[in-house]
């Protein structure tokens, strides 16, 4: 997905700050994000993923610092109509048709596109007529998609779009986000699977404890781990010989092969050529995984304080 307005600013956070009593939830946050991007936040519970998002609704309000929506503060942004969002939070309304719920929401914008567009789009086409209380979890999910699209809002926020969704029912969201993106619109989402973000995103922003502990393409980001894996065909080799050579930090062994996580796969390739032969050596680097895990650690300075809102 690509912006087609690179220079216009739709989310512009400055200095932002918000705290939970001594627990500083949001701790001096500065993020920009441009029209026609597709933005992943990542960042383990409590790093300040949800608090951001409700700074960035006008949901809560800043302790200190500025947040732009659309060059305007956010509680106007979304009175506008230009900010669609979908929840962790909350339940729908009951006794109300999918229909009638979605329709009803995209009665209050301005400029909302047309109903049966929504709904085929969110994949309700079939459950257009149920009683929204009669629907299975993933299907009320995919309604709060559908709430969150229903007034082709120029940004859309999605807290943990897929949760409770099947795997094609999230390959079809995606299909959908895609396609919202390449007309301009543009996208945040918070996700826990971090391979959604590593596919679907133009750019990927990972925050802990409060602060953005790094932002780039997916490349970029996990370009910033330096740690390699060794794979090779285990045969007569022991893991605890393995563990030994040059650079290694950690061997697991599965199928067969032993994988051997190494901060210098030169030395440690040396090592493992000069023991003998050396079967299907493959050499990678960190996937996205690999990469958050190493980041948030690197950056955790202790247990996060239970009921800390973050």
């Amino acid at each position: 997905m690509t912006s087609t307005h690179a220079e216009e600013i739709v989310v512009r956070f400055t200095d932002v700050v918000k705290s939970y009593g001594p627990v500083r939830a949001v701790n001096g946050i500065n993020l920009t994000i441009r029209r026609g991007e597709c933005v992943a936040l990542l960042g383990p519970n409590g790093a300040g993923k949800s608090t951001s998002i409700g700074l960035m609704l006008g949901l809560l309000l800043p302790d200190s610092g500025r947040i732009e929506i659309f060059g305007r503060p956010p509680e106007q942004a979304m009175r506008s109509g230009q900010v669609g969002a979908l929840l962790q939070e909350g339940s729908l309304i009951p006794r109300v048709t999918v229909r009638e719920l979605v329709g009803f929401i995209r009665g209050t914008y301005p400029s909302a596109p047309p109903l049966e567009e929504t709904l085929r789009i969110a994949n309700l086409d079939d459950l257009a007529g149920r009683r929204v209380d009669k629907l299975s979890g993933g299907q009320s999910q995919r309604v709060r998609f559908a709430i969150a699209m229903a007034g082709g809002s120029d940004l859309v926020v999605l807290d943990e779009p897929t949760a409770a969704l099947d795997v094609e029912s999230r390959r079809q969201l995606w299909t959908a986000m895609r396609a919202y993106a390449a007309r301009g619109k543009t996208i945040l989402f918070s996700t826990h699977y971090l391979e959604e973000a590593d596919v679907n995103a133009d750019r990927i922003v990972v925050i802990g404890d409060g602060s953005v502990l790094a932002e780039g393409t997916s490349d970029d980001i996990k370009s910033l781990v330096a740690d390699r894996t060794v794979s090779i065909v285990l045969g007569a080799d022991d893991p605890d010989e393995l563990r030994a050579l040059p650079g290694v930090t950690s061997v697991t062994v599965q199928e067969g092969r032993a994988h051997i996580a190494t901060i210098d796969s030169d030395a440690t390739v040396l090592a493992l050529a000069a023991r003998g032969a050396v079967r299907g050596l493959l050499v990678s680097g960190a996937g996205i995984e690999e990469a958050f895990v190493a980041l948030t650690e690197r950056n955790r300075p202790g247990p996060v304080r239970e009921g800390s809102h973050r």
